[in-house]
């Protein structure tokens, strides 16, 4: 595996982590990072997560990752995949790399 494909793995996988702890502290959620899987729906039946869950998990990503969620883009919160997605690829965006 070449240094650009691990570098981009490792960031991946930070992305991950933060994501998944902070998710965990905001919200006191009863679980662990690892009990957490990335593609758990995180709102309705996944975590059982509502509407205001959402609004702390938007400000919780806005808050640790410096990226803004457009109002009409809920789809975003799909799973803990797809927020990192979007989280990366915003950073990529505003970055240019």
């Amino acid at each position: 595996m070449n240094r650009e494909m691990r570098t981009l793995i490792d960031k991946r996988k930070n992305v991950i982590g933060l994501f998944k702890t902070e998710l965990i502290r905001r919200l006191n959620l009863p679980f662990t990072p690892d009990d957490l899987h990335e593609d758990v729906a995180l709102l309705g039946a996944g975590l059982g997560l509502d509407s205001l869950d959402a609004l702390e998990i938007v400000l919780c990503i806005e808050n640790s990752f410096g990226v803004k969620i457009p109002d009409d883009n809920i789809a975003v919160l799909r799973s803990i995949n797809t927020v990192v997605d979007f989280v990366l690829l915003q950073q990529q965006a505003s970055t240019g790399t």
